[in-house]
């Protein structure tokens, strides 16, 4: 770096505009700390990875009133682990919104960009960060622009950048996993006879899926039985038109491709999600084959987990040890990912007699297992992710869920009361002596204190006096 270049200051740097750095940007102004987000790009990618959001996003989505994103999609009530032929029914799950959401990437991008822009955060494309320098109090950052390069001092720099991370090389954190040995492809074209809805076929020769996309367009995602490593970056639009045919025994008049992309299996977490002044979500923290379209999803929660975390170590008013649960948390969430993914993989490469086999027995399974079906549902959406108590000999069975979004009977629900990310006391029915541990003095900062009945409390709710609410929507206390 040159030595006159100028330094600026800064309270957090978000490496990445993908929807896990807008995300976590909106969460840190959401507690009032100013925020810099830093992509590489120019402008907005116009192809979409992800077209998935899965019901514990929309979730978080309710609970911070951003009803646009949520109406902005297509509910679509199933979903499928591992492309079985039997579908997964989030019908019957314990969520306001049991369903998956068919939204582009594209789309969720800008409305979250909008929302972030809109709480006040300074999002800068075309600046591209080249390097780091981790201080006792600071990181310096070293970024390229059209103006010319400067530099950055954050008090904490976030890489929401991707599996090839630049923040996390630049930090020495480790990226443990193992390389591709399947390869799929990914095809957005017209078709001039298209289904009349989703196609997916799995066998012998291969699997395809066929959705289409809101656009007019459909999209196509392939694995061939044959797993040989491709030549190319990127597919032809007759290597596509073939593997359709052979597996569906049609190419529905495949023509005018948008998009062709090539993926592999390869499959990676950080070591770590912390090291010093440095933090890492979404891709650059774990990597994985994209089965279930689980992907950015995780990267949101991650972020939702982080923000009010470390939006309360900037503000001294976290407690010894916050910062840390964050990995504490998340990693063992991302070791789950990686842990269904690969099982996913297995079976979206099953190709052998037996491997059918396994498949169908698995798909009798979730047809005639209800039990089955729903655990896998809710692992699919997110729904079955808690954080384990720091003693759980003495907390109650609760600390560490997720809460539902209970009705008071005096009207208004659970999650309107999260929409300002403050940790949220409810006292059900029980009055201000109901959990004499909460002393006002041990209540986080800023808590909401609320008086309510419950509507219909059900299951362990109807015994509880008093909880304790994380602004993530995961109990802290209950009583």
């Amino acid at each position: 770096m040159e030595p006159n270049t100028v330094t600026e200051q800064a309270e957090v740097v978000v490496v990445g505009a993908g929807p896990t750095g807008l995300w976590l940007a909106a969460e840190l102004r959401l507690q009032g700390v100013p925020v810099t987000v830093l992509e590489a790009r120019t402008e907005p990618s116009p192809h979409s990875k992800a077209l998935t959001v899965h019901p514990r996003t929309v979730e978080i989505l309710a609970m911070r009133g951003l009803t646009e994103v949520i109406e902005a999609g297509t509910p679509i009530p199933s979903g499928h682990f591992g492309a079985l032929a039997s579908r997964l029914d989030f019908r019957g799950l314990d969520t306001p919104y049991p369903f998956t959401l068919l939204l582009p990437q594209v789309r969720t991008e800008a409305l979250l960009e909008a929302h972030a822009r809109t709480r006040g955060t300074d999002v800068r494309r075309g600046h591209r960060v080249t390097g780091l320098e981790q201080g006792p109090e600071s990181v310096r950052l070293s970024v390229d622009a059209a103006e010319g390069p400067y530099a950055v001092d954050a008090r904490y720099v976030v890489g929401c950048d991707g599996t090839r991370s630049t923040v996390r090389k630049a930090a020495g954190i480790a990226f443990p996993g193992t390389d591709p040995t399947v390869w799929g492809w990914l095809a957005d074209v017209a078709l001039d006879a298209p289904p009349t809805g989703p196609v997916t076929e799995f066998g012998a020769a291969g699997g395809v899926m066929a959705v289409p996309l809101p656009d007019g367009l459909t999209r196509f995602v392939g694995i061939d039985a044959a797993g040989d490593r491709p030549d190319g970056p990127e597919p032809t639009l007759e290597e596509v038109r073939a593997s359709a045919v052979r597996v569906l025994g049609t190419d529905f008049g495949m023509r005018d491709p948008r998009w062709l992309s090539r993926f592999g299996n390869a499959t990676r977490q950080a070591a770590t999600y912390r090291s010093g002044r440095v933090l890492l979500a979404g891709d650059a923290a774990h990597m994985h084959f994209p089965a279930g379209g689980v992907g950015l999803n995780v990267g949101f929660q991650d972020a939702t987990n982080l923000g009010w975390k470390l939006a309360a170590t900037l503000l001294g008013t976290a407690p010894e040890g916050l910062l840390d649960s964050y990995h504490s948390e998340r990693h063992p969430v991302g070791a789950r990912l990686l842990a269904s993914t690969r099982a996913q993989t297995a079976l979206m490469t099953a190709h052998t007699v037996e491997g059918q086999a396994l498949r169908a027995h698995l798909s009798e399974l979730i047809d005639r297992v209800p039990e089955f079906s729903r655990a896998l549902a809710e692992q699919l959406g997110a729904l079955d992710v808690g954080y384990p108590p720091a003693d759980p000999d003495t907390a109650h069975p609760l600390t560490g869920t997720r809460a539902p979004d209970l009705a008071f009977a005096e009207g208004g629900s659970l999650f309107a009361l999260l929409r300002e990310g403050r940790h949220v006391l409810l006292e059900l029915g029980g009055g201000p002596d109901a959990a004499p541990a909460l002393t006002e003095g041990a209540l986080p900062h800023g808590t909401l204190r609320r008086t309510a009945r419950p509507a219909e409390p059900t299951g362990r709710w109807s015994e509880l006096r008093s909880v304790l609410l994380r602004p993530d929507g995961h109990v802290a206390y209950a009583a």
